[in-house]
Order: structure tokens, then C-alpha cells, then sequence
């Protein structure tokens, strides 16, 4: 049988233009903490965005400021939108759960996607995050604040969404060579996610 987790694609895949529509009308909320992100980037430099959805708002941020972006998605659809729009960017369609595309960037995201894993598959992240990331490579993730699973609505159909305890998130990170830069809990000014802030290797910027 398949499970709620297993039909985040095609759930996305089947609702692409509505999605891009929401995305590109709600406030960007984000922004702050992708520039606390980008602190941390060199100028120009490569980011891999994981679930990069429509490309709205984050990727186009991003390439509006002059970062060279890969984004990768599970959904043929979203990513279509991203490459009629920004053709030379790069946008691949992949399953996060076993990329490996062979190169480190100056920055990975995964946010609001990561979180629509399963716990083993959360768990399976973290060697793939540290793999496409150099010495002091910047990674930024959203999450719950406990273990457990909760399942909201879109377009009236089950949205997945999965999380683990802190501590594990925290010793996860360390076990794969990232430091926490910074860690808030259900931020109200950014539309109440919880975010993780880390950096791979090297002494962390600002650790809260």
C-alpha cells in the first residue's frame, strides 16, 4: 500500500500550476533567513536547492542576486515552470532520497521539502547533505520540534509531514561533520518554522 509520505509527488506533480500560482502571490516570509543563509555563501556561488518546487519565491531570490542555482525536484511539472524561466539555470528532476550528483556546492536548502520525509529517509539525508557540500558549505533545513508525524490538506488530499527529536537533528548534523550555526523553534516571523542553520566543517558564524 502506498503510504501518505510516498504520494508527496504526485501530489505536487498533479497540482503544479496551483502551486506555482500560491507561491509566487504569498509574502516571502523567508527572506531573512535565506539572507542569514547567504552570509555564509561566497558571492556568486553555487547553491543546490533540494524540493526547489515552482522556483518561487527562494530560487528566484537566489538568482536575482546572482547565485548560480541547482534545483532539484521529484516533480517533472514544477521543474518544467523553473526551466522555462530561468534556462540557464540548472533544474533536475531527482529524488532527494538517493542524489548524487557527483559535485559540492558553496551552499545546499532544503526548505519545506526535507520535512515531507519519512524518519528513516530524514535519517538518510545527512550523508547526501554532507556529500554535495565543501568545508564550511552552509546548510539550511525547516522541521518540527518533535518525533512524530502529522498529516495536513492540499487540495483536499493527505500532506505528509514528518519530523524527529532535536536532539537526533543535532547529533546528525555532528555525525556529519556540521556544526549548528543557528536553530530557532516555530519563528514567528517566519510563518512559525522551526529552522536549522549548520555549517560543514570549519567554526560556525554567529552560533545561537
Amino acid at each position: 500500500m502506498t503510504s501518505d509520505a510516498d504520494r508527496i509527488i504526485g501530489l505536487y506533480d498533479r497540482n503544479a500550476e496551483d502551486w506555482a500560482r500560491r507561491s509566487a502571490r504569498r509574502r516571502f516570509f523567508e527572506q531573512a533567513w535565506i539572507d542569514r543563509f547567504l552570509a555564509l555563501v561566497p558571492a556568486s556561488g553555487s547553491i543546490l536547492d533540494l524540493g526547489c518546487g515552482s522556483g518561487e519565491p527562494i530560487a528566484v531570490y537566489l538568482i536575482e542576486r546572482g547565485y548560480r542555482v541547482t534545483g532539484v525536484d521529484s516533480s517533472p511539472a514544477l521543474l518544467k515552470l523553473c526551466k522555462d524561466r530561468f534556462p540557464e539555470q540548472t533544474w533536475i528532476a531527482a529524488d532527494m532520497r538517493a542524489l548524487d550528483l557527483g559535485t559540492r556546492f558553496d551552499g545546499v536548502l532544503a526548505w519545506n521539502s526535507f520535512f515531507h520525509l519519512a524518519h528513516g529517509p530524514q535519517r538518510g539525508m545527512f550523508p547526501i547533505f554532507a556529500k554535495h557540500s565543501r568545508n564550511g558549505t552552509p546548510l539550511m533545513f525547516t522541521s518540527g520540534t518533535a518525533f512524530g508525524e502529522a498529516i495536513g490538506t492540499y487540495q483536499d488530499e493527505p500532506l505528509y509531514h514528518a519530523s524527529l527529536e532535536t536532539a537526533e537533528y543535532r547529533a546528525l548534523l555532528a555525525k556529519n561533520g556540521f556544526t549548528v550555526v543557528s536553530h530557532a523553534v516555530e519563528d514567528e516571523t517566519c510563518g512559525g518554522h522551526t529552522i536549522w542553520l549548520a555549517r560543514h566543517g570549519g567554526d560556525p558564524q554567529g552560533k545561537s
